[in-house]
């Protein structure tokens, strides 16, 4: 379809700039002209991923100023004069609900040509764009988000609310590139280290894959408890509590638990890592247990396009089944999005914002 040319009267848009620290303050940015194959989206719900905390702490380094935020489902407002389609080859439209991915690879080196979006070479990050750059307008924290033609768009559909698809863009479809990865999972001894919002995810898709137990990993009792609600045939508060297993999905970035976790993988037994994003500590890992016992240790960063609209079909699939709804506290305005990412984690494991 022909492009929706860009009203010129949105000249400006609301976004919660970060500039450094704790320092975060509503702020006005310029909203830029639409490229041919660009569009621009109102965002009507963000959530406030862990790892944004982690950059507001100084755990992660990324550029500064910008506007934070990668988790989030918005409306389009407009696309370019040549159209745009979303990962599934449909046509792009105003007033759509979509989510859209975190990665904005060149689709030309060599990782981008294999497949391998995630680790494009000079990848660029949604949400982790400094405000000085071309792409000011790359985080959710934000009234409107500007989503480059590269960028991957999912639509999102009418059975599900914002508060369920807006995680997808991040936790959710990190989650389907781990089960991914993990492989076949009938019949599967599973044990999921970390439940927070990606955890939760990896034992509800874990229960949807024929597993045939899931013990849920965590030192909290109500994250434990609530893992419960998502599929998990038992819990722990400790890996050490766990005897053996199959597949070993690792979402602490605890090196201790997974220590622990990785010598209780039974032969053949697979072990896929995606919680240890920030430095926390080596392990021991024994060459001569790995060859014996065959085991297969993996690391997942990020999300490939098709792991977005997967996502949206999981939840989709699953939405009777688990309360997904429930892990997603009540919206705060866009002035507040300094107090979540500065303040102690709430007992939900996502805040959210409605700019």
């Amino acid at each position: 379809m022909s492009g929706t040319t860009l009203d010129r009267r949105i000249v400006t848009t609301a976004a919660a700039v970060w500039r450094g620290g704790d320092r975060i303050a509503v702020e006005r940015v310029a909203v830029p002209p639409l490229g041919p194959a660009d569009a621009l989206v109102r965002v009507r719900l963000a959530t406030v991923c862990g790892s944004d905390r982690h950059t507001v702490s100084g755990r992660r380094v990324q550029p500064c100023p910008s506007i934070l935020g990668h988790e989030a489902v918005g409306e389009i407002v407009a696309v370019g004069q040549a159209g745009r389609r979303d990962f599934d080859g449909h046509d792009l439209h105003p007033g759509q609900r979509v989510i859209w991915s975190i990665t904005l690879p060149c689709q030309t080196c060599d990782r981008c040509r294999a497949g391998v979006t995630a680790k494009c070479r000079t990848v660029r990050k949604a949400g982790h764009e400094a405000v000085d750059s071309d792409w000011a307008l790359s985080g959710s924290y934000a009234e409107y988000v500007f989503l480059p033609s590269n960028l991957a768009i999912a639509v999102v559909d009418d059975d599900l609310s914002d508060a369920v698809a807006a995680p997808a863009a991040c936790a959710t479809a990190t989650v389907m590139a781990v089960i991914e990865r993990a492989g076949p999972l009938t019949d599967r001894r599973v044990i999921v280290v970390g439940v927070g919002m990606l955890g939760l995810c990896a034992v509800a898709a874990a229960a949807l894959a024929g597993a045939s137990t899931i013990t849920a990993v965590d030192p909290s009792i109500e994250r434990r408890e609530l893992a419960r609600q998502f599929g998990a045939t038992d819990a722990a508060a400790s890996a050490h509590e766990v005897e053996s297993c199959d597949v070993l999905l690792e979402f602490s970035g605890s090196s201790a638990a997974l220590q622990v976790g990785v010598a209780a993988l039974d032969g053949q037994g697979i072990a896929v890592l995606a919680g240890s994003v920030a430095p926390d500590g080596v392990i021991a890992l024994d060459p001569e247990q790995v060859v014996r016992r065959q085991l297969s240790i993996f690391g997942v960063h990020n999300y490939e396009p098709r792991h977005l609209s997967a996502a949206l079909r999981f939840l989709l699939a699953t939405r009777d089944r688990f309360p997904w709804a429930g892990l997603v506290a009540r919206p705060r305005p866009l002035a507040d999005v300094a107090s979540l990412l500065v303040g102690s984690p709430g007992p939900l494991p996502r805040y959210s914002v409605a700019p």
